[in-house]
């Protein structure tokens, strides 16, 4: 079986190479590894909001989208992944779809409106 950089090694040292590779602002390279550490553990919220991220940091908003609509529907109180959603939704110019994720994001994280 051929291998390539981005899939050889345990589960572990993938999400440490991705990890490696997203801190040096390599967001495509990191994608690349996530990828397929998604592919295998499709149920661990770390790996997919990483690729959502990398994805995003390297315009590939809707892919990024597509992770992020995974996670919070599986999750719906995860605020990261609502709060990068809504940014995600509004970089790609729709913000009447972004204003709900955002404002629940700002719920979860108890960033309350003032105004009454």
């Amino acid at each position: 079986m051929d291998t390539t950089y981005y899939d050889h090694g345990t589960a572990a040292e993938r999400w440490d190479r991705a990890r490696m590779f997203f801190d040096a602002k390599e967001y495509a390279a990191a994608a690349s590894v996530l990828g397929g550490l998604v592919e295998e553990v499709p149920e661990q919220t770390g790996p997919r909001l990483l690729l959502a991220r990398a994805y995003y940091h390297s315009a590939q908003l809707r892919r990024a989208e597509a992770e992020l609509r995974v996670i919070v529907e599986r999750d719906p109180v995860e605020h990261y992944a609502r709060l990068m959603l809504g940014r995600t939704l509004q970089r790609q110019g729709r913000q009447d779809e972004a204003e709900p994720h955002l404002r629940i994001a700002s719920a979860l994280a108890g960033d309350f409106d003032e105004r009454s």
